[in-house]
């Protein structure tokens, strides 16, 4: 391999890092805010917001339930692939990711149903320590998974339409756009519908899930050369005709026009007309229109996405993983990454999806096949 292709390699695999890391860093920038009104903001922080992460325990960054579950969401889809390559099968992402969220669910201190964990290794995250740290996980993925009741095609037994699903979906598009390379549309499609079926696990509301695969769908369009708003324009005709789509499609052109409004300056009070990023719906719209709005600059671009009187860490982790997909990791600002918990554990994740398989013994270890 020639100078050249290492370094489009090594650019690719910093987009794949980049998108984890940024929107690990986007969720611990939001943390500390995340129930906060914007006038406590404002109070706490000075009249622009909040501008860097607030130190927590042992002065680190603290990542949440957002940063935990993406990274247990990659677990899971690298586990399907893994089996698939190394049984020569059909991979069952929705199946292996289900299997990982119950790691993960041990984690937060519950007890996951022993026959549902039967059958197979669990796979390496439930081994880090400092993933066992209840962050305030969503009470829907909590107990979606507790209860773990699914219909015939795999959808939570719930209406919720909570943002639990989307801010967990970026390794759906990450991973798809490796398996699929070569075949941008398709890979796109792939994406999409990963992100709707693992975010159906938990939430059965389609304003629940259909954000998630519009994440996962945009995270994959940039990460084979796109826009975001081609990643945008895919995911509409994915939505097209489909039930219960109406307010995702709405949310997104929502975020769309305000983005084109020339009269329009960015501010907290702009993000806050498309909602509180509390619903699926509302977290999509605002991630999308802050990291339009912010170009290049990915500090400016989480920053907006966190001062609002709403669910601030996920829409700066949101926010994060599609800047930090576009820009690469080098954008993210040194300050906040070395000191970013689990940043480590985070790029390894990030590195594994960029390979997607390697038939290696401690790859396997890693990702037991099921």
């Amino acid at each position: 391999m020639n100078v050249v292709a290492i370094m489009t390699v090594q650019k690719q695999r910093e987009k794949y890092t980049g998108c984890l890391l940024g929107g690990a860093v986007g969720d611990a920038l939001g943390w500390p805010v995340e129930f906060a009104r914007m006038s406590e903001i404002v109070r706490n922080y000075g009249p622009k917001g909040i501008r860097d992460p607030a130190p927590g325990a042992g002065e680190l960054f603290e990542i949440t339930d957002d940063t935990q579950m993406t990274l247990f969401t990659g677990e899971g889809l690298l586990r399907a692939w893994a089996g698939s390559r190394h049984h020569n099968n059909e991979p069952n992402f929705a199946a292996a990711t289900r299997r990982s969220y119950l790691c993960w669910l041990e984690t937060q201190g519950e007890s996951p149903s022993k026959l549902l964990l039967a059958g197979g290794a669990t796979g390496w995250l439930l081994g880090v320590e400092g993933l066992h740290r209840r962050r305030a996980p969503g009470n829907t993925c909590i107990s979606a998974l507790r209860e773990g009741v699914l219909s015939k095609e795999g959808i939570a037994d719930n209406d919720s339409k909570g943002c639990g699903g989307i801010m967990r979906a970026a390794p759906a598009g990450l991973l798809a756009a490796g398996i699929r390379s070569g075949d941008t549309p398709g890979a796109i499609r792939l994406a999409f519908e990963i992100g709707c079926a693992t975010a159906a696990l938990t939430h059965g509301h389609p304003s629940g899930y259909y954000p998630a695969g519009v994440l996962a769908a945009v995270i994959a369009t940039i990460v084979t050369g796109g826009t975001i708003t081609d990643g945008i324009d895919y995911s509409l005709g994915f939505l097209a005709d489909r039930c219960g789509s109406q307010e995702t499609t709405d949310a997104i052109r929502k975020a769309l026009d305000l983005r084109h409004d020339p009269r329009i300056t960015p501010s907290p009070e702009i993000v806050e007309t498309l909602g509180g990023g509390w619903v699926g719906e509302e977290a999509l719209a605002i991630g999308l229109y802050s990291a339009l709005v912010a170009g290049d600059d990915f500090a400016g671009g989480v920053r907006l996405a966190v001062n609002h009187s709403g669910d601030s860490d996920s829409t700066g982790s949101i926010t994060g993983n599609i800047m930090g997909a576009l820009l690469g990791e080098e954008v993210i600002p040194a300050a906040w990454l070395n000191r970013l918990e689990l940043h480590d554990i985070v790029r390894q994740v990030g590195e594994d999806l960029f390979d997607a398989f390697q038939g290696t013994a401690a790859w396997l270890k890693r990702y037991p096949p099921l």
